[in-house]
């Protein structure tokens, strides 16, 4: 290649400019040799200026080649005819293109065919081949003597194509040189003990390039998700709980939102209890006393669950099951207040549970609730299909569910892409009078809420088809570097 350049510049040193096709035939090379060397020759620097233009040129076929060399098809069907003439079956085989050329040669008036005979005969003594003629013009470049309508019918015939060529225009730029020299792309301590940085031509610096990113922590896809989550509940008007209260008693876990003491979630395994301190001693005194009325003999327009309810159980602490007796905190509080003011709250944190093949020791819970006068169902189901839209999840399930504390209750599914089916991300209801009315909430108020996952939608998004794919020692370090900030599409 260098050679190459080397003869590229010193035919340019004597001309103001030349393009690249000329250069090929003067150096006798191919186009696209010329075209790299005078790539490279311009990464140099201002050594050359080019610019390119495309013009559109005629070049004969593989079958428009041998038309030019040995005849067209009709012009060597006539030459094998006999003056005494020949069957037309055996002139098909005197040609592979007979067929054509038999054709051609009738319509040009060339030959004749004798029924009676069964002959073909030569009708014209000479005939000039035109259309190897042309041919040839076109193998030479000679296209200016060749009508358009002579073009179109050697297209037709396919024995040409049109072809597009990319020809660069070149002639000398600012620092045009004989001799090329890489430019240098850094200062060294030789240059500057001898001065020789003084000749040298040095690379420009690129302040637009990004560089190299430094080794750094990438964020988990669940982290991405709950920042994702948290913005759109703020977007949406709510309040933040706070969740720092890991270790909860039974009483606000359970016993306030209206599950009995002798629910199967409460048994030691499905739930973590504290061994020290075993019990919470700090509980209202008047709150506690009308949960356990409403538990044992009803009121509120309830009959309760008829039971011997015991202290001793709700005293008893634990590691808290879900956030929602934050919500039970937050809820009583509200009640305290001397005038009932509407409000939207939430919560994005951790919570505990049992192991079993689809659930981990612990899981991430989104917890939401707005109390208002007069809500309804309705108003829980656009809630969810406003939140889960920002989110990006379009396809939205609900089916009727049982809880202890909301009635009614919806299951949420969302359609998983990566599964191809339906799957519970999470569950939501409108909360019991047994829980809000001993609280000391007004008769008219109700509370709709819910509690998501945020594995469950994560994975939908990430199109993940297992847990252990993204919670856990078995996820893939690469994967949390590779995906990106967020792949949640807001609407």
């Amino acid at each position: 290649m260098t050679d190459i350049q080397d003869q590229v510049l010193s035919i340019l040193s004597s001309k103001d400019n030349i393009d690249s096709l000329t250069l090929a035939s003067a150096l006798n090379l191919s186009h696209t040799k010329i075209v790299g060397a005078l790539k490279s020759i311009h990464a140099f620097g201002n050594i050359i200026e080019m610019s390119q233009r495309t013009e559109k040129s005629w070049e004969l076929t593989e079958e428009g080649k041998k038309v030019a060399q040995h005849g067209s098809h009709e012009a060597r069907v006539f030459n094998a005819i006999p003056s005494e003439g020949v069957r037309r079956e055996e002139l098909m085989k005197t040609d592979e293109n007979a067929k054509i050329g038999f054709s051609k040669a009738m319509s040009c008036g060339w030959i004749t065919l004798d029924k009676a005979k069964g002959l073909v005969l030569k009708k014209v003594d000479s005939i000039e081949d035109t259309t190897k003629n042309t041919c040839e013009l076109v193998n030479q470049k000679q296209l200016s003597d060749i009508p358009d309508a002579v073009m179109n019918d050697l297209k037709k015939r396919k024995l040409v194509s049109q072809t597009s060529v990319t020809i660069f225009d070149v002639k000398k730029g600012s620092q045009f040189t004989l001799k090329l020299e890489k430019p240098e792309t850094d200062l060294t301590a030789d240059m500057l003990i001898n001065d020789a940085w003084k000749t040298k031509n040095f690379k420009s610096y690129n302040f637009n390039a990004l560089g190299i990113m430094p080794p750094s922590g990438h964020l988990h896809p669940l982290l991405k998700v709950r920042t994702e989550f948290r913005q759109i509940f703020l977007e949406m008007g709510f309040t933040e709980m706070p969740t720092n209260n890991w270790v909860e008693s039974s009483f606000w876990n359970f016993d306030a939102l209206f599950q009995p003491q002798q629910h199967p979630a409460r048994d030691a395994h499905d739930t973590f209890f504290i061994s020290d301190p075993a019990k919470s001693l700090k509980l209202p005194t008047d709150y506690l006393e009308r949960v356990k009325t409403v538990h044992s003999k009803g009121g509120y327009g309830s009959q309760g669950y008829k039971y011997d309810w015991k202290i001793e159980e709700a005293q008893k602490n634990l590691l808290r099951t879900h956030t929602t007796a934050v919500s039970t905190r937050m809820l009583y509080k509200l009640a305290q207040q001397k005038e009932f003011k509407p409000a939207k709250y939430f919560s994005i944190d951790r919570v505990n549970e049992s192991i079993d093949s689809t659930h981990l020791a612990e899981f991430h819970q989104v917890e939401g609730l707005i109390a208002d006068r007069d809500l309804t169902l309705g108003n829980l189901m656009g809630v969810l299909k406003e939140f889960f839209s920002k989110l990006g999840i379009k396809k939205l399930r609900f089916k009727p569910a049982y809880n202890p504390y909301t009635e009614p209750s919806m299951e949420i599914f969302g359609y998983h892409d990566g599964h191809k089916k339906w799957v519970e991300i999470g569950n939501s209801g409108v909360f019991r009078p047994e829980m809000l009315l001993p609280m000391g909430l007004p008769k008219d108020v109700s509370v709709i809420a819910w509690g998501l996952s945020l594995e469950r939608p994560t994975m939908i998004k990430y199109k993940i088809d297992k847990i252990t794919k993204l919670f856990g020692p078995k996820v893939s370090l690469a994967a949390v570097y590779k995906n990106p900030i967020c792949r949640l599409e807001k609407q």
